[in-house]
C-alpha cells in the first residue's frame, strides 16, 4: 500500500460516494487507475465495505447505551449469535477486563432498553451506561497515518 492507496481511502472514508473522476483529479491517476486500485483494495479485505451513515435519533432511537455483559467461555457461541441476530445491537466485541463482552446498543426507549437487558442476564451478569451526548462520532482508522 502507498500513499496513493492511502488517499484514495481517505477520500472514500470522507465521501463513499465520490466518483472516480474526483478520486482521479485529487490522486493525479486516470479514472481506470483509480478503480483498478479500489478494486485491488476490496480484493485486499482493506476495503471492506461502503455505508451510509444515519443520526439514529432522527429515526426515532433516542436511546444509545454500552452495555458489559460477562459471557462464560462456554456461551460464547449462542451469544454471538443472539447479538448478531438483535437490530438493535449496533457493534459487539469482546474485551478484557472484568466484563468478557461489550456491546453499543440503540433503542427506542429506555423500557425496551430494560428488556433487553433483562434478556441479556441469562448469558450473565450486565453493566449498562447510557450515553448522554457523543463528541466524536464514529469514523474509520486513518490509512494516512501507516508507514511503509
Amino acid at each position: 500500500m502507498d500513499d496513493i492507496d492511502r488517499r484514495i481511502i481517505r477520500l472514500l472514508q470522507e465521501n463513499a460516494r465520490i466518483s472516480l473522476k474526483t478520486i482521479a483529479e485529487k490522486t493525479f491517476l486516470s479514472s481506470p487507475a483509480v478503480s483498478a486500485r479500489i478494486d485491488r483494495l476490496e480484493k485486499e479485505g482493506i476495503i471492506t465495505g461502503y455505508h451510509a451513515m444515519v443520526d439514529p435519533v432522527k429515526l426515532g432511537y433516542h436511546i444509545l447505551a454500552y452495555i458489559n455483559v460477562n459471557v462464560q467461555p462456554d456461551d460464547k457461541t449462542k451469544f454471538y449469535a443472539y447479538a448478531q441476530e438483535m437490530v438493535n445491537v449496533l457493534e459487539c466485541s469482546c474485551v478484557t477486563g472484568e466484563y468478557s463482552m461489550v456491546m453499543k446498543v440503540a433503542f427506542f426507549s429506555t423500557m425496551e432498553l430494560d428488556q433487553f437487558i433483562g434478556e441479556l442476564q441469562r448469558f450473565g451478569k450486565t453493566s449498562t451506561r447510557i450515553v448522554f451526548s457523543t463528541h466524536v462520532g464514529p469514523r474509520g482508522v486513518s490509512a494516512e497515518a501507516l508507514t511503509e
